[in-house]
This record gives structure tokens, sequence and C-alpha cells, in this order.
């Protein structure tokens, strides 16, 4: 989903283009006022991506044919030069990837997008190459996953991801993408730890089990200091957790077998209508000393008469043997452009550590 009107602005403007055209003059001579004109001009009726991929076009018209030479006076423009979340500077990277994803220049291009991502990351623009060279693209994230430079480090890792946001799907096996990570889920830096994290993720959308055991080989490893490797796994296992993934919940301590019970289970109303509250609650007791994760799964009618659920949390508790919670909550079902919620019979379930322990059945007119 491309960001809102607002951000792209915020990002793509005339003050953000000048910023690279000051940067690029120091370098080489161009008319750098017509190429903010144009590089404006033409943000128009584009999205933010469009909008990075346009001002690499431009860039083309005020560089030197030679790309060797082109790409050498971008370098020199970014030496030194951290430009955070200034998206425009991403041109640069497209301006590889458009002019030199070729046998020719295949070489030298990933050399510049290794130095490119010091200041902004290449993470986009390395996917046209692992695409077209899969072979040496990823020789050379290998080669990243090892390098002094934590903006390298990253790279390997956030160009692999197979679900990364914003960006090209690439075609590449998401169990080989898993090897550089070996060599940087130990790393000291979150910046490189958190992009780590969120590849995992990725894959636990696609092959749950091995994201797992991922995780219980890095845990038993004691290559990673605690406190870090508890990030890792929670941020890692985010999606699985909301799942209620059995082997993810029980990495942090939520066993499925801990026994506890559920009582006086109540819904306010059985009947409701688009706009109101699905409101509930019940008794919880623990019947041994024991984590417990408590959510709610919400079990509705879809457009093609099949049925489909979504879970949400309540709490996380940690208690002694008899102890317990009294646990109220409200739902309020409502008409969103990302969600349509369909008339009939819908179903509110309690999941305790991956486990449902008790269901009610209510209606909803729409």
């Amino acid at each position: 989903m491309e960001p809102s009107f607002s951000l792209k602005d915020e990002l793509f403007n005339e003050d953000t283009v000048s910023v690279i055209a000051k940067a690029i003059k120091t370098i080489h001579a161009f008319d750098h006022e017509t190429f903010i004109i144009k590089c404006v001009k033409g943000f128009e009726g584009r999205e933010l991506k469009e909008r990075m991929g346009y001002v690499a076009l431009c860039l083309e018209e005020i560089l030197p044919e030679d790309f060797i030479e082109a790409t050498q006076i971008l370098y020199q423009a970014l030496k030194g030069l951290k430009v955070g979340q200034m998206f425009v500077f991403g041109a640069f990277c497209d301006f590889v990837a458009n002019n030199g994803c070729n046998d020719e220049y295949v070489d030298h291009s990933l050399e510049m997008l290794g130095e490119y991502t010091k200041s902004f990351s290449s993470e986009f623009a390395i996917r046209t190459f692992i695409n077209h060279y899969p072979i040496k693209s990823f020789e050379k994230m290998m080669e990243w996953s090892l390098s002094e430079d934590e903006d390298q480090r990253r790279l390997a890792s956030e160009g692999l991801r197979p679900k990364l946001p914003w960006s090209i799907k690439i075609n590449f096996d998401y169990k080989k993408g898993i090897k550089p990570l070996y060599n940087l889920y130990h790393d000291e830096v979150r910046y490189v730890t958190r992009s780590v994290a969120n590849h995992l993720n990725d894959i636990a959308k696609i092959d749950p089990d091995l994201v797992v055991e991922i995780l219980k080989d890095w845990v038993t490893s004691g290559k990673q200091s605690k406190q870090e490797m508890d990030y890792i796994v929670n941020h890692s296992s985010r999606t699985l957790i909301k799942k209620g993934h059995l082997g993810a919940l029980a990495l942090q301590g939520y066993n499925a077998e801990s026994q506890c019970e559920i009582s006086d289970f109540k819904l306010v109303s059985k009947a409701l209508t688009i706009g109101d509250y699905l409101e509930f609650n019940f008794e919880f007791k623990a019947l041994e000393d024991a984590k417990y994760m408590v959510d709610y799964i919400v079990e509705y009618p879809m457009a093609n008469g099949k049925r489909s659920s979504k879970v949400f949390k309540i709490k996380k508790l940690d208690l002694k043997k008899n102890e317990g919670a009294y646990v109220k909550k409200r739902h309020q079902f409502k008409q969103m452009t990302t969600k349509t919620w369909y008339q009939g019979e819908y179903k509110v379930k309690i999941q305790v550590n991956g486990r449902v322990l008790d269901s009610q059945v209510f209606s909803l007119e729409v």
C-alpha cells in the first residue's frame, strides 16, 4: 500500500529535490534549477515510489552518458552523507538499477549499491539484480552480511525479504535467502536485528514451522544476548502469536498444555447491527503456575458463503495456581474500506495459549 498523499508530498517536493541537486552540483556542473523544476512538475499524479523512479529518469538527463562516470559522480555526491529518511536519494539506487542491471555493468552496479546503501538503503534497487542476476547478487549479499558496515549488513537481510513493503517481488528461494541471517541474528546493532526479525516474520506468513525451528536453533546457540534474542523471537513471531501458533507460543513460554478454565462466559447481546459493540465477559482461573496468553477469535461469514476468522488480543497473564482474573471486552463492528462485514451467524471464541476453551454464537444484521 502506498503512503498517504501528505507523506509523498513531504518526501518529494522542491526542497528535497534541491538537496540532491545541491549534492550533485558540488561534483558535477549542470542546470540544477531546470532539473528541480522538471522533477517537481513530474511529481503530479505520481505515487511515492513512482516519484522516486521519475527522479532517477531525470538524473539520466543531467549525468554523463558513461555509466561508470555517472555512478562515480553520484557516489562522490553521497560520500559521507547520512540522508536518513530522505527518500529522494533512493533515485540514486534506481538510476543504478535502470542503467546498470546488465552483463556489462552488473559487478560495478552491485559495488555501487553497496556503497550507496551507507547513505540511503539500496533495499529496493537490489531486488532488480536479485531477479536478473540471482547468483552474483546472493554472493554479494553473503559478503555484505559479514561487512563491518551496519548498513551493508542490514541490506543483506532487508533486500532478500520475501514481502518487503513497497518493493517489487523477487523470484528467489526464501529458504536460501535465510542463509545471510545466520551471520546477522547475533549482530550487536538493533537496526540489523530488527531487519532479521522482519525478514523472519515475512517467512512466517509462508512457512510458519520453519520460522519456529530457526528461532529454536538461534536461542539454543547462545550467540546472542538474552535480551536481544528475546526481542528477535518476539518480533519475528508476532504474526504467528496473533494466529495462536503453538510452536511460537511455546518459544515465549506459553504452553498449550497449561491447565486453566473459563467460566461464566456471557455476551451482553446476541443480536447486533452494524455500529454495535460485541460486549462479553468471563472469569479466568489458572489451575497451575503458568503464563497465559488470552485472545478472542471472531468467526464470520464471507461474501462467497465460506467462513473465516481473525484473532484479537486480550491480555497476557502470569498466574499462580488458583489465581484468576475477570475479563471484560468490547469489539465494535463497523464497515471500513479495508473490511466488509456480512449479515449472518457469527461466533466469538476464547483462546488461551493457542487452544479454544469456550465459544458463543451471535448474529449481525447489516
